[in-house]
């Protein structure tokens, strides 16, 4: 089991994959074929095995096996005749119900009978199939059952205690035993004169095999090392950096053959018993997990920067890791040779603990070791400037507390005599560490890939495509995962089984293939619509005669029935029956009446604003006391952009509610009021032949209607005038009103008029007046209006001190 456990990276992934394959293979009879006695006969034999309890686990796994084979039958045949059935329904509601006293035609009522009578002959096998799936589901659940409650108390059972001195000699006396048996058996022989002959005859080679071993074992990685780091060069780009990972696979791949070419040699000897093969035999699985744990750790913690490391760690740090990941793979495969030589050589419990216990507490302590990494990374990432915690450095630091608590746990679940519990936590969890080191590999490996198609050298951190990357890396991990932890392969055959059948929920089943449908139907109708809208938006509408505004409203009610359509369609592609939507319906509208109901005013406000067109895009409006221009029309709401370029969203039911200043509606044509005073004494007709000059001289203003002046009031210190004056373009309102002014300015300049301005008089009477004479009142000697006026800039009479201050 722990052996499976171990090699779990590299086969546990073919192995969910064939589940189902291996459940389809199981029972592969025709739907008339199916032995119901045969069948009977098999469930008392489980229900026997599950009343007894004296089975074995692998029996009662195998007794599942058969039951579930017989379940993939039952299944077929609740399809069996479903077309045929649905027909006969379909003909006897034609019928129409039996009158409510009981007499119809003779030729109806025999009709009714016949097809009563074909459709009970038609649901007979469904039914049989429906009764027989119902028990072997009971009986797959009473095993599942049994078989949890036996992994429970193997888990909670407590066994003998490795710091218990008492065992230590035992333990001693299992593993000189073994070696006293590898050495007997070979001196034995040693002495037979047949295998020294063929030993001697297979010693070239042996040597051969052994000198290839030990010179790959040392310098394969070193190869490979160095001619990675010479086709990634100083300045790495994508493409370099996926060359240099492909070639990094010979760091492991080159070592590992170099184990199985001393394995072999060793066997070719022939003077090795079956004790010392399985001594050597179990090598390769154990090599196997510690290269590939080394070579993770090589990835994962880089010796430079330009291989774009995993984590915010120094160098020395990342050489940490290396050394905390390496020496991990090493406990995990010594686990895994510790168990088989266990299982070979038939050693007690006691000495498998005792020499189990150094490995879990080694592996305690590189647990310690990598928890301090991770949260050095996740406060390195917090500790940057301008950058938020994200959700993997969170996922970081709870995996970095997990590995505290494992770490202080599982040595001590052990060091009480818990040993299988103790390994259940630490071999899944180092398992685990490693798998979510390939994960971040691979999403790393296919995220160079898609910036090398893109053509660009720079990180894609910020885009959508590396968090959808991850999320489906992980979601296809999950079998993997859970068979390290744990999970028998019958379980995740029952998870599948499940899966495909779909879910039901309000008379409504959604299975993947459903799904799958669904969205292709959906998304196939989505590009269909963008089709037709790129096709009118540019080659239809513009040679007809509808404004900018018209054509985006055209464009924009294809889309919303598009897609409306393309959901509908792929709805009912998908198999879902929309009659069953009814009460969702009813608690949407009931949501809409309460809650939704500002979202639904905005919405059809939408849809009035693009069908009457009150406003477009492009128009100069006035809303809510905002002016801008409209720039796009959604169906929730409106985006202007005012005159100092920032956006206000505004929600169509205002345009719809309120009240609307369009100053484009139609034409771009406008009027200008620019205010102009002139001092009291000054010739009224001189002051109005000039402003109209002024008007008519302007390029923007229209002479029909011509512009006109007029003498508005008489003010407080002027006298008023207006220029008033159409545009050819209202939006250059403020434009042409500056220019009015700049030009007013200069003939008022030649001909010696005044723009007077407010002016007053300031008096400040002392407080002991009755005892002191006033003085006059001094007149400001400054020009500036009364509100800009100081107390240092008006002269009066002081406190009395004579200072004048």
């Amino acid at each position: 089991m722990l052996r499976l456990l171990c090699l779990v990276l590299c086969l546990a992934l073919g192995a969910a994959v064939a589940v189902p394959d291996t459940a389809l293979a199981q029972g592969q009879h025709t739907p008339d074929a199916v032995d119901y006695v045969t069948w009977e006969e098999l469930a008392a034999d489980a229900d026997e095995m599950l009343a007894n309890g004296e089975a074995s686990t692998g029996q009662l796994e195998n007794m599942r096996a058969q039951i579930n084979g017989w379940r993939q039958q039952f299944v077929e045949m609740q399809g069996l005749n479903s077309t045929a059935i649905r027909t006969v329904r379909d003909q006897i509601a034609a019928l129409g119900p039996v009158p409510e006293t009981g007499e119809e035609a003779e030729d109806i009522a025999a009709q009714r009978a016949e097809l009563n009578r074909r459709l009970a002959r038609l649901e007979a096998p469904v039914k049989l199939a429906d009764l027989a799936r119902s028990r072997a589901d009971g009986l797959v659940t009473n095993i599942d059952g049994a078989i949890r409650d036996r992994q429970t108390q193997a888990l909670l059972r407590l066994g003998p205690s490795p710091v218990n001195p008492l065992h230590w000699p035992t333990a001693v006396k299992e593993l000189y035993r073994a070696v006293d048996t590898v050495r007997a058996e070979t001196a034995t022989n040693w002495q037979s004169s047949f295998r020294r002959t063929r030993f001697q005859g297979n010693l070239p080679g042996v040597i051969a095999l052994g000198l290839i071993g030990l010179l790959l074992m040392t310098r394969g990685r070193v190869w490979t090392m160095r001619l990675a780091a010479r086709v990634l060069g100083d300045t790495p780009t994508a493409g370099r950096r996926l060359a240099a990972f492909a070639i990094s696979f010979g760091e492991w791949l080159l070592p590992y053959l170099g184990v199985i070419s001393i394995v072999v040699a060793g066997v070719l000897t022939g003077i090795l018993g079956s004790k010392g093969n399985l001594v050597l035999e179990s090598l390769p699985a154990a090599a196997f997990i510690l290269l590939l744990a080394r070579w993770l750790s090589l990835r994962v913690f880089p010796r430079d920067d330009r291989q774009l490391p995993l984590l915010t760690l120094g160098p020395s740090e990342r050489a940490t890791g290396r050394l905390s990941g390496g020496s991990l793979g090493l406990v995990v495969a010594g686990f895994a040779y510790v168990q088989d030589l266990a299982d070979g050589f038939d050693w007690s419990e006691a000495a498998r603990n005792v020499m189990i216990f150094p490995l879990m507490v080694l592996a305690s302590l590189l647990l310690l070791r990598l928890a301090r990494l991770l949260m050095r990374h996740s406060k390195a990432a917090a500790n940057e400037p301008e950058t938020e915690l994200t959700f993997r450095s969170k996922l970081v630091r709870i995996l970095a507390r997990a590995l505290w608590a494992l770490a202080l746990l599982a040595p001590l679940l052990s060091a009480i005599g818990y040993m299988s519990a103790a390994e259940a936590m630490m071999l899944p969890a180092l398992l685990s560490l490693m798998m979510i080191a390939a994960l971040l590999l691979v999403q790393r490996v296919l995220s160079e890939v898609y910036i090398m198609l893109r053509g660009n050298a720079q990180s894609i951190d910020d885009s959508l495509f590396p968090v959808l990357l991850g999320f489906f890396l992980v979601l296809g991990s999950v079998p993997v995962f859970a068979l390290i932890w744990g999970a028998r392969p019958a379980q995740l055959q029952e998870a599948w089984l499940s899966f495909t059948q779909g879910v039901s929920f309000g008379g409504i089943t959604l299975s993947p293939t459903g799904f799958l449908i669904l969205a292709v139907v959906f998304t196939l109708g989505y590009l269909l619509t963008r089709l037709i809208q790129g096709t009118l938006k540019n080659a239809i509408l513009p040679k007809t005669k509808l404004d900018m505004g018209g054509r985006n409203a055209i464009v924009s009610g294809v889309g919303y029935v598009g897609i409306f359509l393309a959901a509908l369609v792929s709805i009912t592609a998908a198999g879902i029956d929309l009659s069953s939507l009814a009460i969702v319906a009813g608690a949407l509208s009931v949501g809409i009446g309460f809650g939704l109901q500002n979202i639904v005013s905005n919405f059809v406000s939408g849809i009035i604003l693009l069908i009457e067109r009150p406003i477009s895009e492009g128009d100069w409006i006035e809303v809510g006391g905002q002016h801008g221009y409209v720039r796009s029309i959604s169906v929730r709401s409106t985006r202007i952009e005012t005159f100092d370029r920032t956006d206000v969203i505004v929600p169509n039911a205002d345009f719809v509610s309120g009240t609307v200043t369009n100053y484009t509606r139609g034409n771009t044509v406008g009027r200008v009021i620019v205010p102009v005073g002139v001092a009291y004494g000054t010739d009224t007709r001189r002051v109005e032949k000039i402003l109209r000059d002024v008007a008519e001289a302007h390029p923007m203003v229209l002479m029909q209607p011509p512009p006109t002046v007029l003498f508005q009031n008489f003010g407080a210190s002027s006298l008023d005038f207006e220029i008033r004056a159409i545009l050819r373009d209202v939006n250059w309102v403020a434009s042409v009103k500056s220019d009015m002014n700049h030009e007013i300015a200069r003939r008022f300049a030649e001909e010696g008029i005044e723009i007077p301005f407010p002016q007053q008089d300031v008096w400040f009477r002392n407080a002991t007046a009755e005892a002191k004479e006033p003085k006059a009142p001094v007149k400001p000697k400054t020009s500036q209006s009364p509100a800009a006026l100081t107390e240092g800039d008006v002269e009066g009479e002081g406190d009395g001190d004579g200072d004048g201050r």
